[in-house]
């Protein structure tokens, strides 16, 4: 018999013809990158392969990879990641050109694929430019009626009394010596202290008995994941529009689901409203109340939704996994967690509940949220920079269109700056007067300038208070069977840098 080919479909041919003009453009926009950019004395870096660049150099950790880099190449590095040009900022000196020396020239975002869902990226705080009205009057009203010092002490007892929820819940685990999951009940805790902000009222349950409740902290989660993930469409933007990874259509999905369940609050909130009913005074009334004093006109409804989908996902994750971090250390290093516990022992004394006041007075305790930040940052990377003018730094150029990183894993692990750098040494904040609200840029956990974090004021009081109060009525010893094996601190990054297996642990009343 002979041999008899298949001929090909005319759809078939048209998927190969498409193949090919899709490899022939990238290719050109390659090498015309190549090209374009071989003569603009770029900072210096590692050689990078056709197409890729240096994308398979980043590993599953890219924070610890490109920091190994650094070592080799200098603390500002330009690298090719796809068909990006990508600048490495690696030491306290690089992130404080990027971040305050050159702010405005490098206040952009290099806005991701999956931002495009919804024109996110258009309504989000996160993600506009910081020139646009619209992130002007995002900023202004959450700095100053929800993070300003004013309205995070009118929450005060609103916060004592959802971390007194979470206390009541681990009392009643240790009475039956059940395993204590400490990042879920973080994470649990910190959303329903934004949605009593919020909305009034609380979106998730501890022992997550209630379904419903329980949907939203999932959907919230699986999109923190999500979003995380390294996606091909932010490395070679040519081919983004084809999703190679389903990542936008994932990220979709999620969103619709948030949303949604956001809009039944909001609805049920305005319909109130419409019926004269006395307003709660919290942050949806805020924010439904906002006029413009340029048009008079109030947020649309996807701002809304943008908004409040950024402030749920920064800071649930943020809070959560530092206290997780900050307890795993705790456990590996008795000596520490033994100090903390004689510190609130002096300070708090007999009293039932650390209150916020007494925060100010534990140095330790303080001490100990430094060196989880530097040894554990939430975002190992912060968000991505993009410069919008070329500009010239530390004697290089930084093309416009330039995407920048800050690396501040890799600047908290920095042994000329900080000594003995994978060691959990909380006294050398007894010793070393640094900050992390931006000034010190040895430790940039939130960032710094005009992208910095404005979350932070509630994201440091809300994990001071979570873990002093875990320290002060509790003891903890890890169980038996993970004390044989060792605890396992592998890193897992996603949106923000979390514990790859989470933490157990077992309370017993102190």
């Amino acid at each position: 018999h002979g041999v008899q080919l298949t001929k090909r479909s005319p759809a078939m041919e048209l998927l190969f013809f498409c193949t090919i003009v899709l490899i022939l453009m990238v290719s050109s926009v390659y090498l015309l990158g190549l090209l374009t950019h071989s003569g603009r004395n770029l900072p210096p870096g590692p050689r990078s392969l056709p197409l890729v660049g240096n994308l398979l150099s980043l590993g599953a950790l890219p924070h610890r990879s490109l920091a190994g880099l650094a070592e080799r190449h200098g603390p500002i590095m330009a690298l090719r990641l796809g068909t990006v040009t990508t600048v490495v900022a690696s030491s306290a000196d690089a992130a404080r050109d990027i971040l305050q020396r050159h702010d405005a020239a490098f206040s952009g975002r290099f806005v991701l694929d999956g931002t495009h869902v919804s024109a996110h990226y258009t309504h989000s705080m996160v993600w506009l430019p910081a020139s646009s009205p619209r992130w002007r009057a995002l900023r202004k009203v959450c700095s100053g009626e929800l993070f300003a010092p004013h309205r995070l002490d009118m929450h005060q007892s609103l916060r004592q009394e959802k971390v007194h929820q979470l206390v009541s819940h681990v009392t009643q685990l240790a009475r039956e010596g059940v395993p204590v999951h400490v990042g879920h009940l973080a994470f649990t805790t910190a959303l329903n202290l934004l949605s009593s902000t919020i909305f009034s009222t609380d979106l998730a349950d501890l022992d997550d008995r209630h379904v419903k409740l329980g949907e939203f902290k999932a959907v919230l989660a699986e999109l923190n994941v999500t979003v995380g993930l390294p996606n091909l469409s932010d490395f070679i933007p040519e081919v983004a529009w084809l999703d190679l990874q389903g990542v936008r259509r994932r990220i979709e999905g999620l969103f619709q689901r948030l949303h949604a369940m956001m809009d039944e609050h909001i609805e049920l909130h305005m319909r109130n409203r419409a019926a004269g009913e006395p307003t709660k005074k919290n942050f949806l009334d805020v924010l439904l109340d906002y006029r413009n004093t340029d048009d008079d006109q109030g947020f649309e409804r996807q701002t809304l939704l943008s908004l409040l989908s950024d402030l749920f996902s920064a800071g649930t994750d943020t809070s959560s996994a530092t206290v997780e971090w900050a307890m795993a250390e705790l456990l590996l290093n008795p000596s520490s967690m033994s100090r903390a516990r004689q510190e609130l022992d002096q300070v708090i004394g007999s009293k039932e509940q650390v209150e916020e006041s007494d925060i100010g007075q534990l140095k330790y305790l303080q001490a100990i949220v430094k060196e989880t930040f530097r040894l554990h940052p939430p975002a190992p990377f912060l968000l991505p920079h993009v410069a919008e003018t070329t500009t010239q730094v530390q004697g290089y150029t930084i093309p416009k269109g330039t995407r920048l990183l800050v690396n501040v894993w890799a600047i908290g692990h920095d042994g000329k700056v900080w000594p003995e750098p994978e060691k959990f040494m909380p006294e050398r904040f007894l010793e070393k007067d640094v900050d992390f609200k931006g000034r010190d840029f040895e430790l940039l956990p939130f960032g710094s300038g005009r992208r910095m974090c404005p979350g932070t004021p509630l994201a440091v009081r809300i994990v001071h208070l979570m873990l002093a109060s875990l320290l002060h009525r509790f003891q903890w010893r890890l169980p038996v069977d993970v004390e044989k094996k060792g605890l396992d601190m592998t890193e897992r990054l996603g949106v923000n840098l979390s514990m790859a297996t989470p933490l157990e642990a077992i309370a017993t009343p102190a």
